[in-house]
């Protein structure tokens, strides 16, 4: 039997889960994507905290045009470093929740890294 495509990325997140974990020093930068948005999350694994969030929808309430593509989620990647270099964090791990690192996923991490955060 086939398995679906939220099996399969299910599978994958778990895999990716089981190597990387997020601490104070160096928090989990996380991705999740949706039909309608792009949303980040900075994550202590060890206290179990969100550090820190960004998303389209946050973008937009700001007063930013914001509709789903890879220009809005380069926006939302500079938008949790600049948040997170704010708070005096450098260096992250970043975790694609199981998404393929392609389109929007990889145009928010390149977003990142051009706001100044190392992975």
């Amino acid at each position: 039997m086939k398995m679906t495509k939220e099996e399969s990325r299910a599978r994958r997140k778990v895999r990716i889960r089981k190597k990387i974990s997020g601490s104070v020093e160096r928090p989990r930068l996380v991705v999740f994507r949706s039909n309608r948005h792009i949303y980040a999350q900075l994550i202590d694994d060890v206290a179990g905290q969100t550090l820190m969030s960004s998303s389209t929808l946050v973008l937009g309430k700001a007063g930013d045009a914001v509709k789903l593509n890879l220009e809005c989620a380069v926006k939302v990647g500079k938008d949790i470093a600049a948040k997170a270099l704010a708070g005096g964090i450098e260096k992250v791990v970043f975790d694609r929740n199981g998404y393929l690192y392609h389109g929007r996923i990889k145009a928010l991490a390149e977003g990142a890294r051009e706001g100044g955060l190392k992975f």
